[in-house]
């Protein structure tokens, strides 16, 4: 029994289950920091923000401000990570496919793969930085010091 110590169990209904919930996560905050930055700057709101990839880049400050929503995204997602994965070797794997799907998305949503250069660089940034920080927070939680009882012992 000693070998099983933080052994990995197959289970294909654990990792759906939390795919789904990562990508409710990625989407609902997402959707609460377009709805932050659309009332600082006074604009309507859209799918648009979310899925078209025109709108991202640095020339306009909708732009600059989208990406800055996308990149508070990634530090959420990361608690989502934290809190829902809670295994420091999965958060690359969940964090890719967050994104992966969110590609996908993307190109149904524009009938075509994203082709704007700063899509895929806020893209490459967000994996990096959910990644980094989600594998961080879950590193924390796993190598904290396992707690042994102190009070009495019993006499067996």
């Amino acid at each position: 029994m000693a070998g099983n110590f933080r052994s990995y169990i197959w289970d294909p209904v654990l990792i759906i289950c939390q795919i789904v919930l990562m990508q409710c996560v990625y989407y609902s905050f997402l959707g609460l920091w377009m709805a932050g930055v659309d009332s600082l700057v006074h604009s309507s709101r859209s799918l648009d923000q979310i899925f078209s990839y025109e709108l991202l880049g640095f020339a306009t400050m909708q732009g600059r401000l989208s990406m800055m929503a996308f990149i508070l995204n990634s530090l959420t997602c990361a608690l989502g990570l934290w809190f829902f994965v809670r295994r420091g070797k999965q958060c690359l794997d969940f964090t890719v496919t967050v994104h992966f799907f969110h590609m996908i998305g993307c190109w149904i949503y524009n009938s075509h793969l994203p082709s704007a250069l700063s899509w895929w660089l806020i893209n490459v940034a967000c994996i990096a930085l959910m990644a980094v920080i989600g594998e961080y927070l879950c590193m924390r939680t796993e190598l904290r010091a396992i707690p042994v009882n102190t009070g009495p012992k019993s006499n067996l």
